[in-house]
């Protein structure tokens, strides 16, 4: 295997790593591998639980050249390694620490061969280098789940947008456009709980405070739109997450509210799935 790289996306809960062919643009489906990982546990059995995965693979494959690439979520200085998140319930043990440098001396990896991307940046990256948005060379995208990632791609290179804190309403962002929003607003609404989207969407046909959630939720995300694209500027919209899976449920009421600014850019699902951010992420390597 000559020109493959180890893509891995780190969750709060999980490790998913697999193969990516670069000339291909393909995950080496053998490869896949998904991990539990206690992610408040101590900094050396975090990194020691990666390293399992990492070092399995390798060891099963044989790549040319060991090199791998991580989709890490933030606040972290992805060039230098360190991580800097603090209090949100994973891997806190990690603040301050290199933890690159970590990972190269239980991995037994030169350094220099592990690359650290943004999550919601590879997930983006992913889908302009073999998804949805490939040959699309600015791009904007959502991941839409417990919370709002938001990134954006110009001249084929993504970042992270860093929307979800942006102000919205009363509130922010991230408040109005999740998954706790969905469940929040239909508790005020009917007075009944349901656990996530996938559980309201089996309650919608025949329930019509269940589908007003909906389009409130498509006026809601196309107001935010508008905002972001009138940023960006961008030739296509992708959203992913499990959010966008219930898209044909919210769709009208979002290209009406986007229609109102004007706004048809073609709006898609992410195609990849949880390979967008492993590929994304090795892509890095390209």
């Amino acid at each position: 295997m000559s020109n493959v790289v180890l893509g891995i996306d780190i969750g709060g809960s999980h490790i998913t790593a697999a193969l990516v062919d670069l000339d291909t643009r393909e995950v080496v489906e053998a490869s896949w591998r998904r991990a539990r990982v206690n992610s408040m546990g101590e900094a050396d059995a975090i990194v020691r639980e990666w390293c399992v995965v990492i070092t399995e693979i390798f060891n099963t494959f044989k790549p040319a050249q060991q090199k791998l690439a991580l989709a890490m979520p933030g606040p972290f200085d992805y060039e230098a390694g360190i991580s800097l998140m603090k209090d949100q319930n994973k891997y806190d043990a990690l603040y301050g620490l290199n933890v690159k440098e970590l990972l190269a001396n239980e991995c037994h990896i030169p350094v220099e061969n592990i690359h650290m991307i943004n999550d919601a940046a590879s997930f983006l990256q992913g889908e302009v280098f073999g998804g949805a948005a490939k040959g699309f060379h600015r791009a904007i995208g959502l991941t839409l789940g417990t919370g709002l990632g938001s990134s954006r791609v110009l001249d084929g290179v993504a970042e992270d947008a860093d929307l979800w804190k942006a102000p919205f309403k009363d509130s922010i962002a991230e408040a109005y456009i999740s998954t706790r929003w969905f469940v929040k607003r239909y508790a005020a609404l009917s007075g009944k709980t349901v656990k996530d989207v996938k559980e309201l969407s089996e309650i919608l046909p025949g329930n019509p405070l269940a589908q007003q959630v909906f389009d409130e939720f498509g006026t809601n995300l196309g107001i935010f739109l508008a905002s972001f694209v009138e940023m960006d500027k961008p030739e296509i919209i992708i959203l992913g997450g499990n959010v966008a899976n219930a898209l044909p449920l919210f769709e009208k009421s979002l290209t009406a509210e986007l229609a109102k600014h004007n706004i048809t850019l073609p709006i898609k699902c992410a195609t990849l799935g949880e390979k967008s951010a492993i590929v994304g992420a090795a892509s890095s390597w390209r």
